[in-house]
C-alpha cells in the first residue's frame, strides 16, 4: 500500500526491474512493498549512474518518478549514525514533504533519519529534530539558511546533494540562497540536479558546482500527450463568467491557476459563494492550511483547487481531468508545467485557457511550442472576442 504522503498516478515505466539497477535486496523489497514494479525511464537511467557516485543532471517532468530516482541511491549509499551526510533542496514545502515521505520508506533499512526544514511552521520542533542525529535534511532554501545562521546545523560533512526542481527554485528567486548554501558544502561530494528545463542559469550552476556531470534528458518534446487544448478569448470583464460556465460543464477534478496570490484568494471566495466544493493553495497560507487543502483535493473532498504557479508547481495529484488557466501564464514553460498536472500516464485531460486580446502574443508563443493552433472555443452566455488574423505587412517599393 502506498503511504499517504507519496503521490499516486499512472506513469510510464520501462520493462526493467529495480533489482537490475544495482540496488540491494532490502531496498528493492521496500520498493516492491509500496507497489513499484518497474522503474520509470528517469529512474532506470539515473539510478545506476548515481549508484556509481557520478554527478547527474536529470531533465524530466514533475510526475515522472524523479524523486525515487535520487532517493533510492541516497538511501542505499548512506548509513545511520555518521552525522548529517545528505542534503536535498526543494522549491516548495509540498515537494519537500513528499521527498521526506519517500526517504522515510526507502531509508528504513539503514535506519536513516530525515528531517524536513520548511517555512510556514514553527522552527523549534525542527531544531529539536536536528539534535537527534539527523542523517538527511530536506529543506527549502530560505528555512535552511535560517537554521544555518542560527548555527543549528553545519554542512561541512555533506556527501550527497540534490537540487530538486532547480529551474523552479530559480523562478522563485532562490539563486542567491542556493549559491550561499553551495559555498558552505565540501567540494568532495556527489551532486544530483533535476529540472524540467535547462536555462542558462542552470548551466551556470552546473559549470560552477558540479564535477563532470552525466546529463540524462527524458523530457518529451513540447506539451504532454493526451492533452486537449482549448482557448476561450473573452472581454476582461467576462473572465469570471466564463470560468463559472466551464466549471459547470466539466465536472471532474479541476485545477484552476491564477497568476497572483490575491487573485487566487479572490477566486476561491467567488467559487465558494457559488456553492462549489473548492479549496486554495498559495504562499500566503500557512503550511498546515496548505497540507489540509492538498489532502482535501487529493481525497475528493474538494473538486476544485485554486493555485498560483509558485504553489502549484509541486502539485502531484492523480486524476486531475481539467486544468483551467484563469490567467494565461507569463511564460511558455509555465503553460507546459500547468498542463502537466493532467493527462498523467495513459490518462487524458483538458487544458482550458481563458484569455483576453492582451494575451494573444503569449498564446502564439505557446502554439509555436506545442506545434498546433489551439482551438478557439466559446461558452454559453459569454460573448467570444472576435480575433482578427494578423495581415501580412505590405511594403512600399520605390520607383
Amino acid at each position: 500500500m502506498i503511504p499517504k504522503g507519496i503521490p499516486q498516478h499512472p506513469v510510464k515505466t520501462t520493462d526493467k526491474k529495480f533489482s537490475e539497477l544495482g540496488l540491494s535486496h532490502s531496498i528493492v523489497a521496500a520498493v516492491q512493498k509500496i507497489g513499484f514494479v518497474h522503474p520509470t525511464p528517469i529512474q532506470a537511467a539515473v539510478i545506476p549512474v548515481a549508484m556509481a557516485g557520478r554527478d547527474v543532471i536529470g531533465l524530466a517532468e514533475t510526475g515522472s518518478g524523479k524523486t525515487a530516482a535520487f532517493a533510492l541511491p541516497i538511501a542505499e549509499r548512506l548509513t545511520h549514525g555518521r552525522g548529517l551526510r545528505g542534503l536535498i533542496l526543494s522549491p516548495t514545502r509540498e515537494i519537500a514533504l513528499q521527498t521526506k515521505a519517500f526517504l522515510d520508506i526507502f531509508g528504513a533499512d539503514h535506519a536513516l533519519s530525515t528531517v524536513c526544514l520548511i517555512g510556514g511552521v514553527k522552527i523549534r520542533p525542527q531544531t529539536e529534530a536536528l539534535r537527534k542525529t539527523a542523517d538527511i535534511v530536506v529543506a527549502t532554501p530560505g528555512r535552511l539558511l535560517d537554521h544555518l545562521r542560527q548555527r543549528h546545523l553545519t554542512l561541512d560533512a555533506i556527501e550527497e546533494l540534490v537540487l530538486d526542481e532547480a529551474d523552479h527554485m530559480l523562478d522563485l528567486g532562490f539563486l542567491p540562497q542556493i549559491r550561499d548554501v553551495l559555498r558552505r558544502l565540501p567540494r568532495s561530494r556527489q551532486t544530483m540536479m533535476f529540472s524540467a528545463t535547462m536555462p542558462d542559469s542552470i548551466e551556470m550552476i552546473a559549470r560552477e558546482f558540479m564535477r563532470d556531470p552525466v546529463r540524462i534528458d527524458i523530457t518529451p518534446p513540447g506539451a504532454a500527450v493526451g492533452i486537449r487544448h482549448r482557448l476561450y478569448i473573452v472581454k476582461p470583464e467576462d473572465k469570471r463568467a466564463a470560468l463559472l460556465v466551464l466549471l459547470n460543464e466539466e465536472l471532474g477534478s479541476t485545477l484552476v491557476f491564477a497568476r497572483r496570490r490575491i487573485d487566487a484568494e479572490w477566486l476561491y471566495h467567488v467559487l465558494k459563494q457559488k456553492g462549489h466544493p473548492v479549496t486554495r493553495i498559495h504562499s500566503d497560507r500557512s503550511q498546515g492550511r496548505r497540507v489540509e487543502a492538498m489532502d482535501g483535493f487529493r481525497t475528493g473532498q474538494h473538486r476544485i483547487l485554486v493555485a498560483t504557479d509558485i504553489a502549484g508547481r509541486g502539485i502531484d495529484v492523480p486524476g486531475i481531468t481539467h486544468v483551467i488557466n484563469f490567467d494565461v501564464p507569463e511564460t511558455v514553460e509555465d503553460y507546459i508545467h500547468r498542463g502537466g498536472r493532467t493527462a498523467r500516464g495513459a490518462a487524458e485531460g483538458i487544458v482550458s485557457s481563458i484569455a483576453t486580446w492582451q494575451d494573444l502574443p503569449m498564446i502564439r508563443q505557446i502554439e509555436a511550442e506545442i506545434g498546433e493552433k489551439i482551438p478557439r472555443c466559446s461558452v454559453a452566455g459569454v460573448e467570444a472576442w472576435e480575433e482578427r488574423e494578423k495581415m501580412p505587412s505590405r511594403t512600399r517599393r520605390r520607383v
